[in-house]
């Protein structure tokens, strides 16, 4: 049946829309932009912050223009001057209980609260009063939170329950003493946060972010006695730019390798390399479990969030997952073996650094059963500030590439940066090695999108594959209750953020869903434009399994390449 359509007007603009349509929602249909700070659509729709206020004319009355429908005949105001002194008002009385450290603060350039104290004029801070004095909690290698910088908004509480389903964090208390953080005042090493840092990309002030290792890092490359690597991540070459101005998408791999020499590491190399690698050992493991009737369906193992989240909420799941290690790892581990040996560096001397859309990574980084693989992990916002504090005028370097043997990968690589991008690469390897046939069409559209899951049948010879992708934990969370009530696949790609690493918790913000479009085009733009389109084709992998590996699967492989994953408690 149709929607009802109402009429209503909007500073004297006629608009119609349809019944149910907030107020908020109209008035950008009337080209009206009415600010907000509390208002995420669809996941954050409470009213907290009351700067989204107008006047419904003949009423006398003040609406949270968010949660208010639009009405038959409703006359709205939006910059009368009540309207203009009460979000003035309501502003400066946060801003009275806000930390303001603007020029220390890691978000000044994109905090939403200091941009809007500046488009209403806010010049001085006229209430000084009781404040909330709490402890940064700094205690993960991932997340770094101060509740002083808090203004309770509740988007980072409405995102980790309503799109992550973890439900780490709550507002507790009441009052000046209210404060948002994991249940009974526990810090998120104590909680069964994922670190995925969705928090932190919609926390509108400096309240979460990433936990820093830029220090550590200069401290690194200027140590003459330390040899330091990089490796990035494949989404990353597909947001940096956005840091510094350009269009989202806008395809950065050349102007990101030139500036990471320019910063002093010794060699630049590339994650899609041991993307490739992850391809080889997680297909030959699928092929070894469906051959052999071993646990199925097969899980994805490249996301740590997600490794996490099923750590702690479906621990009984750990024999699903691939004992592959992340491409991050295998980078570590490949560098701290076969390429430390083949050019005579002391162990204790090399430095792997990686470059990561995402803020789990850093704890990934961190587990023992890692070996120490990786040294430092960096957001792909770390690596801007970097850059930004060398000085680089990065926007007019030349492009370079990344150095060979482990900076060279395939188009399948790459678009491990987005939302099933791992089920298709490892599909375009399977297929050929399971039949011995070459395979035509590379791209499979079907685990391809936005759609939070995607399922599929794909047959390779006699064998109808089912498969399925899920991004976004909430979504994760949904599939394995199937796989509990008894849906079957042989092979699940799951990844913790909506979008796949392209969202990752790292990335420049903003994080909208029209930016994660561009970005995810410019990921299968990357694919098509590569010479090499399957990992089992990259020279260099053929060659460091020829040299090092022997063939995927070996015990040598297993060594280096594989690790086993533990339960945690909720």
């Amino acid at each position: 049946m149709a929607e009802k359509i109402i009429k209503l007007w909007i500073d004297d603009v006629e608009v119609e829309v349809e019944e149910g349509t907030t107020v908020l929602e109209a008035a950008k249909k009337a080209g009206k932009d009415i600010p907000t700070l509390c208002y995420l659509k669809g996941i954050n729709e409470v009213g907290a912050c009351r700067i989204c206020l107008v006047e419904i004319e003949n009423t006398g009355k003040l609406a949270v223009s968010c949660i208010t429908p639009a009405a038959d005949g409703m006359k709205v105001k939006t910059n009368t001057e009540r309207v203009r002194k009460t979000r003035k008002l309501n502003l400066e009385l946060l801003l009275s209980n806000h930390k303001v450290d603007c020029p220390t603060c890691v978000r000044d350039e994109n905090c939403e609260l200091r941009e809007l104290a500046e488009k209403m004029g806010i010049r001085d801070i006229r209430f000084e009063g009781q404040k909330g004095i709490f402890v940064v909690d700094d205690t993960t290698p991932s997340i770094y939170r101060d509740p002083e910088k808090c203004i309770l908004c509740r988007r980072c509480v409405s995102v980790c329950h309503e799109v992550q389903s973890v439900k780490a964090i709550v507002p507790e208390g009441r009052g000046f003493h209210t404060v948002v953080e994991p249940a009974f005042y526990n810090s998120l090493s104590d909680s069964p946060c994922v670190l995925c840092g969705q928090c932190s990309l919609v926390c509108p002030t400096g309240a979460i972010t990433e936990k820093e290792y830029i220090e550590d890092v200069w401290e690194a490359i200027y140590d003459p006695d330390k040899h330091v690597i990089v490796q990035t991540a494949p989404a990353v070459r597909v947001a940096l730019s956005e840091a510094f101005g350009l269009e989202p998408g806008t395809i950065f791999t050349g102007q990101m390798v030139a500036a990471l020499r320019r910063l002093g590491f010794d060699r630049v190399f590339d994650t899609n390399f041991t993307a490739d690698l992850t391809i080889m050992e997680e297909g030959t493991e699928l092929i070894h479990r469906i051959k052999n009737n071993e646990t199925l369906p097969l899980f994805t193992s490249c996301s740590p969030g997600w490794i996490k989240f099923l750590e702690h909420y479906y621990p009984e799941f750990i024999y699903n997952l691939s004992t592959c290690k992340s491409p991050q790892q295998m980078f570590g581990a490949i560098a701290k073996s076969y390429y430390a040996e083949k050019n005579n560096i002391p162990v204790e001397n090399l430095v792997v650094v990686s470059i990561m859309p995402c803020t789990a990574k850093k704890f990934e980084a961190t587990r023992s059963e890692m070996n120490g693989d990786v040294d430092y992990a960096l957001t792909t916002r770390e690596l801007a500030r970097m850059i930004k504090q060398a000085g680089i005028d990065v926007l007019n370097l030349p492009e370079e590439e990344h150095d060979k043997l482990l900076g060279v990968s395939s188009g399948a690589a790459a678009i491990f940066g987005a939302t099933g991008g791992v089920m298709e690469a490892a599909l375009r390897t399977a297929y050929e090695i399971l039949t011995g046939e070459e395979l035509k069409e590379l791209d499979f559209k079907q685990v391809r999108g936005f759609k939070g899951i995607k399922e599929a049948e794909v047959r390779i010879g006699d064998l109808n594959l089912k498969v399925a992708v899920a991004h976004g934990l909430g979504n994760a969370r949904e599939i394995l209750e199937r796989i509990k009530a008894g849906a079957e696949y042989h092979f699940v790609e799951f990844m913790a953020c909506p979008g796949g690493c392209i969202g990752g918790g790292g990335q420049p913000l903003p994080a909208t869903e029209d930016v994660l479009e561009k970005r995810m085009a410019a990921i299968y733009e990357i694919d098509k434009g590569k010479k090499i389109r399957k990992s089992h084709e990259n020279p260099y992998i053929k060659k460091i399994y020829e040299e090092y590996l022997e063939e995927p699967g070996s015990h040598r492989a297993h060594e280096l390449l594989h690790t086993h994953y533990v339960a945690r408690g909720v």
